[in-house]
């Protein structure tokens, strides 16, 4: 039995990285996968192919997350398709990094918008199939730098430390219709984004780290299947680092 067996699972912003690290290890667990995309329709449907390889079911919408007219389309879309949407991932995130001194309002919206209110819309949304069948998981993707801070990354933080309280806030709303609400906050992740990074830069991080290394987006896709499954029912509210403990 594998651990996602006929479970739906919508993620947003899942066309590369960590994203796309967990619909390939929900697909791989048995689920159906639904995911949002905001440009290329090509590489959705690259996506599209590779996720169904071996059988696989999946299916890309095109939707902004930040906007709440699109997330309440984006989930009645998906509803329609697959019947009902057991675990929600939000993922999408982008970074607009510069020092606050220097950081104009456009900026700052852009990111409080795209990795904060998109969960509020897609969790608000997404309410209603969950409370029906009594049952989900909302999974928030945060960061250590929401946990932490980081100069030059004011807007990010923010975000990623909204989502945190967020989750804690949701999961003692919904919790008593068995629907769980948790965060991951993962640390430094080596993806297409850290590759052209200033090498010397990148050992440095990762000597700082106790396991010597970075993470991978795997990593993060593994505990995200994990929060998803039956095997972390007793388990909500909580925010849990992948970070090979850069912070403890």
């Amino acid at each position: 039995m594998k651990l996602l067996e006929d479970k739906v699972v919508l993620i947003t912003g899942a066309s590369r990285g960590i994203g796309k690290a967990i619909a390939e290890e929900c697909v791989k667990q048995g689920a159906k996968v639904a995911f949002t995309y905001l440009s290329s329709d090509e590489k959705a449907q690259a996506l599209v192919k590779e996720l169904s390889v071996n059988g696989g079911i999946a299916k890309g919408f095109k939707s902004d997350a930040s906007k709440f007219d699109d997330a309440q389309k984006l989930v009645d879309d998906v509803v329609a398709e697959f019947g009902t949407i057991d675990v929600l991932v939000n993922n999408a995130g982008i970074t607009r990094d510069t020092l606050l001194m220097r950081m104009s309002e456009e900026q700052w919206d852009e990111v409080i918008n795209t990795n904060l209110k998109s969960a509020f819309n897609l969790t608000k949304a997404v309410q209603r199939p969950m409370l029906k069948a009594r049952s989900g998981s909302i999974i928030n993707m945060s960061s250590v730098v929401g946990v932490s801070g980081n100069a030059g990354q004011t807007n990010y933080a923010a975000s990623k430390a909204g989502l945190i309280g967020f989750s804690k806030s949701v999961a003692q709303e919904l919790g008593s219709r068995n629907i769980r609400c948790n965060a991951i906050a993962p640390g430094f992740i080596e993806t297409e984004m850290t590759e052209a990074l200033d090498q010397k830069v990148v050992a440095e991080w990762r000597n700082a780290i106790p396991l010597k290394r970075g993470g991978s987006p795997q990593d993060v896709a593994n505990l995200t299947v994990f929060l998803a499954s039956d095997m972390s029912t007793y388990i909500t509210g909580q925010t849990i680092n992948v970070c090979g403990g850069m912070l403890m």
